[in-house]
Parts: C-alpha cells; structure tokens; sequence
C-alpha cells in the first residue's frame, strides 16, 4: 500500500474512516506496541505480586514506554490520514 493512499473505501461505506485501522498498515507497528505494553502490564503485575521488584520495575518501564509510543504511532498515522483526505478542500478545483 502507498503510504499516499486513503484507508477509505467511499463505494461500500457511509462512514468516513470504516476499516481504517485494519486497511491503513501504518498503524499496525503501534498497534504491537499498544498490545506489548498490554502483555508487560500483565507480567509487571505478576512480578510485583510474586516479590520480584527488580523484574516488576522493569516490566512497568517497557509497559509505559511502548504503550506511549505506541499510542503516538497510532495518533500521528490518524492525524496524517485525516490532513490527506482533507488536503482537497484547500484546492481550487474549479466549479
């Protein structure tokens, strides 16, 4: 996929970004980092439930890391979408 190319399939959709996140592929390196920040959660939690502090502290960092960038992927990618597909109603396209 071109990353020009708008995740809207305008034929078979009344909404304006249906699909855009399974179609637009340049979300998915922070949609993996969303659900690695998920699994650390877990794994942070579990430390710190056992006593292993060093390992729970450890976990919380990667958790809130990636679940910050990952969440900034996402958002950019959204933001470049929706300035592209506005991006026409700048021009002058002569009516």
């Amino acid at each position: 996929m071109s990353r020009h190319r708008l995740p809207i399939d305008r034929a078979n959709t009344f909404r304006e970004h249906a699909g855009e996140a399974i179609d637009d592929e340049m979300n998915w390196p922070g949609y993996g980092l969303i659900a690695l920040g998920i699994a650390t959660l877990g794994m942070a939690l579990a430390a710190a439930g056992y006593g292993f502090n060093g390992w729970a502290l450890i976990a919380a960092v990667v958790c809130v890391s990636s679940f910050a960038v990952g969440i900034g992927l996402v958002v950019a990618e959204h933001t470049h979408v929706k300035h592209v597909e506005h991006r026409h109603l700048r021009e002058q396209l002569g009516h």
